[in-house]
């Protein structure tokens, strides 16, 4: 083959390769914009309604100063920018008063957007640190439908918007393991920054880092590792500044924060044999079976093959595995900052793979690409299955809104309601309440959202208040209708010895109540789905046909309101 026949194959590779991306990232940014609005204008999840969105708008009337740092305020930072272009101060107020949804669209749209922009770095961070534009590619399609990066894109969190700036610094670790330059010091130390500053476990792409500055020699490294440090330092504080200008109030932060992760008592519904046996559990649904086996294939080629890039992927993953699963507490979603490096490793298995049925067959070179497009069609054909069904799911209308357009239909305004805290409060706030927006509350005419007088109780300890004799305080006191979810009673029935009390309420609730509204999530006739703190909210398993828990509403016999 002359030079110019081999030049011309490589600009029909770039080509192709620049076109496969683009592909890519656009079914990578589909599938987190579909069903993006699910719940709205209501936001079930408790965490997205807490912490960033409604931190971003108190901006406008306190300063910068999140006085908060359990989670760190990149991620919000980013959200008050978006606001101010979008609304400005008073706008965005008026229109998370008026309606909620939109503003949360907004967010959201941000969340899907860096989470396809991370799919992206990740393809090149592959193709540098492998010399394989292949292992790139796969490794970028995997992340863009894996299950949790796919699911968790979809919502105004900081875990998937932590994964751009985790995959950047993936872009300078691949430059510092092959030239070792100052800039790709630099980049790996600006994304390290970032990342802290958007989710404080995205830190342990530092390991990667130093993995891939070792071996250089010694003055150059450590030069060289303290610009990357420099960096970092200065991107953290750029991207939360507070952190040395209240530095108390960062330092309490972290300390709940870690003190809520490993000494929290767990929660009520969470078991499991420990943290590590549930993490690697939730790999094979969140990552999925093959891509698993796929990336312990390519940590073994790796080891063989390449031992400095075995050091710089794989002890991240196992440090992190096992650093979380001693914690007391643990959710699938805090599994994300190493997705990227088990796409990495993922892909490099499968490829190897591959090759190695392509050389022992002696495969032209247009059969052994098609082997290798087998191979990653195979690698991402669960979670593209899963997410497409749990994009449908979450398109549709979530159970707790059919319950709503049902009682406000059928039970009349100020009757006196018990509901588990299965809702947020602005299902059920005050539709006489003005809003900046309106003046006189005219946005929940339709839909009012409170016209129902009740007794709060906090989520965590709800299941642990319930008893039976309830239900006679509900007669006497003209409470005669009770709202039940199966996010709030599932705790229960998955550790009735925890809380036998509480296993007799919904026992005397049965027997002295009439269901006269039930909502499912499930298809007809499929199975409930057991409770746990993933797939009890996340919609994944093929038996949901809606969002949602499943409600269950009485009417008490004998009630007088």
């Amino acid at each position: 083959m002359s030079a110019a026949e081999r030049r011309a194959r490589t600009r029909w590779g770039l080509a192709v390769g620049a076109l496969l991306l683009a592909a890519l990232l656009l079914v990578a940014l589909g599938l987190r914009l579909w069903g993006l609005r699910t719940g709205l204008p209501y936001v079930y999840n408790a965490d997205e309604n807490a912490h960033f969105v409604p931190r971003a708008i108190g901006m406008f009337g306190h300063g910068f100063n999140p006085g908060y740092f359990i989670n760190p305020p990149a991620f919000t930072y980013l959200l008050h920018v978006a606001f101010a272009v979008g609304w400005g101060g008073e706008g965005v107020q008026r229109a998370y008063a008026a309606d909620p949804g939109d503003v949360f669209t907004v967010a959201r749209a941000g969340s899907a957007l860096l989470g396809t922009l991370a799919v992206g770095l990740l393809y090149a961070a592959g193709a540098r640190l492998f010399g394989d534009r292949r292992i790139g590619l796969l490794a970028a399609a995997l992340l863009a439908v894996c299950f949790l990066p796919v699911y968790y894109g979809h919502f105004a969190l900081n875990d998937v918007p932590a994964l751009a700036p985790l995959c950047l610094a993936l872009v300078g670790v691949a430059g510092v393991l092959r030239r070792g330059r100052w800039v790709d010091h630099a980049v790996a130390g600006a994304g390290l920054g970032l990342v802290c500053a958007t989710k404080y476990t995205g830190g342990i792409v530092l390991l990667c880092l130093l993995a891939a500055a070792y071996g250089r020699p010694l003055g150059a490294r450590l030069a060289r590792v303290a610009l990357a440090g420099a960096v970092a330092l200065v991107a953290f504080l750029l991207a939360n500044p507070y952190a040395l200008l209240d530095f108390g109030a960062f330092r309490e932060g972290l300390d709940a924060q870690s003190t809520a992760s490993r000494d929290g008592g767990g929660k009520l519904g969470l078991v499991g044999e420990s943290g590590v046996h549930y993490y690697l559990d939730a790999l094979t649904w969140g990552f999925g079976w093959l891509p698993l086996a796929a990336a312990l294939a390519g940590a073994a080629v790796l080891a063989r093959r390449d031992r400095r890039l075995a050091w710089v992927l794989i002890p991240a993953v196992a440090v992190f595995l096992v650093f979380m699963g001693i914690q007391d507490r643990y959710f699938a979603r805090w599994l994300l900052p190493v997705f990227p490096l088990l796409c990495l490793l993922a892909a490099a298995g499968a490829l190897a793979l591959a090759d190695w049925v392509a050389a022992r067959r002696r495969l032209a070179p247009a059969a052994a690409g098609f082997a290798a497009f087998l191979a990653g069609l195979a690698l991402c054909a669960q979670g593209l299955a899963t997410v497409v069904h749990n994009d449908a799911v979450l398109a549709r209308e979530d159970t707790r809104q059919l319950v709503r357009d049902w009682m406000v239909a059928n039970v009349p305004a100020g009757t006196k309601v018990v509901v588990e805290p299965v809702f947020p409060d602005q299902w059920a706030s005050d539709p006489g309440r003005p809003s900046p927006a309106t003046g006189n509350g005219a946005r929940w005419n339709k839909w009012p959202t409170s016209r129902f007088r009740g007794r709060v109780v906090k989520l965590e300890d709800y299941e642990r208040t319930t008893r039976p004799e309830l239900v006679d305080s509900y007669v006497r006191g003209g409470y005669c209708w009770v709202v039940t979810g199966s996010t709030q009673y599932g705790r229960a029935f998955a550790e009735p010895r925890e809380v036998p009390a509480a296993i007799r309420y919904y026992a005397e609730l049965r027997r002295r109540g009439e269901v006269v509204f039930r909502a499912s999530p499930y298809d007809d006739g499929a199975e409930p789905v057991p409770f746990s703190f993933d797939d009890s909210f996340n919609a994944r398993p093929f038996a949901y046909a809606r969002p949602g828990p499943e409600i269950v509403v009485y009417r008490l016999k004998g009630c007088s309101s």
